[in-house]
């Protein structure tokens, strides 16, 4: 798939994701935001910028998987109630990051993903986004545990313990992509303490809901993605 593929895909899942809930928090969360700043000089560093911009990114086809397993024929009622949740908090954390980016007058999502990271190395993500408009093209997600477009409509396709069995693979592997981007961010200087505490949030968040998904799928005897 082309970076350019890549790059329309992730803007239409951002903009299904935005709607008024936006709106309605931006300056809750921009307020909270600067009260945890330093001194009034401070300003959004590009680690602020671009951890928000990604992660809400991110964020947003975990919401969509979520919302398709939801409405898959014969998904059992553990699944449902699992993705609801993920839905509710994952909405909250991107409906948070966006009105910090309101707040700051930056656009919602980047061109260049994971530009923001601080060293070049990180499973060629930053490398591979900073292609997006002069290099080849690439088959590899932007964002790292993203699921590609084929995958997101081979989980479309699946009903009862087969869609179980894929979303909770497709999830593992994006929670595991999250929390290596929200490593990051936590450990850059210049990340925020607002950023950073966001970020150790969402660590052992979703370090707990990877834990509860591979009981799952081992009770279906099934085994996560390969990394």
């Amino acid at each position: 798939m082309s970076a350019s593929r890549w790059s329309g895909a992730l803007r239409i899942a951002a903009a299904a994701s935005v709607a008024v809930l936006i709106l309605a928090i931006g300056a809750v969360a921009g307020a909270a935001w600067q009260q945890s700043r330093h001194s009034d000089s401070d300003a959004p560093s590009t680690v602020d910028v671009g951890f928000a911009q990604d992660m809400s990114t991110h964020h947003d086809q975990a919401i969509l998987m979520s919302r398709t397993v939801s409405g898959l024929p014969g998904v059992g009622a553990e699944i449902r109630v699992l993705a609801d949740r993920m839905v509710l908090t994952q909405s909250t954390e991107t409906a948070t990051l966006r009105g910090w980016l309101q707040w700051w007058g930056e656009p919602l999502t980047s061109d260049t993903p994971m530009s923001w990271m601080g060293h070049t190395d990180h499973g060629s993500h930053g490398h591979a986004a900073s292609q997006e408009h002069s290099g080849p093209a690439t088959d590899q997600p932007p964002m790292p545990g993203l699921a590609s477009v084929d995958e997101l409509g081979r989980l479309s396709t699946l009903t009862g313990r087969a869609a179980e069995i894929y979303f909770l693979q497709l999830m593992i592997r994006h929670h595991r992509g999250g929390q290596e981007m929200a490593r990051d961010a936590f450990n850059d200087d210049r990340a925020s303490t607002a950023t950073q505490q966001w970020a150790l949030t969402m660590i052992g968040d979703q370090g707990n809901e990877i834990g509860q998904m591979t009981l799952m799928l081992k009770a279906r005897n099934a085994e996560p993605l390969p990394t």
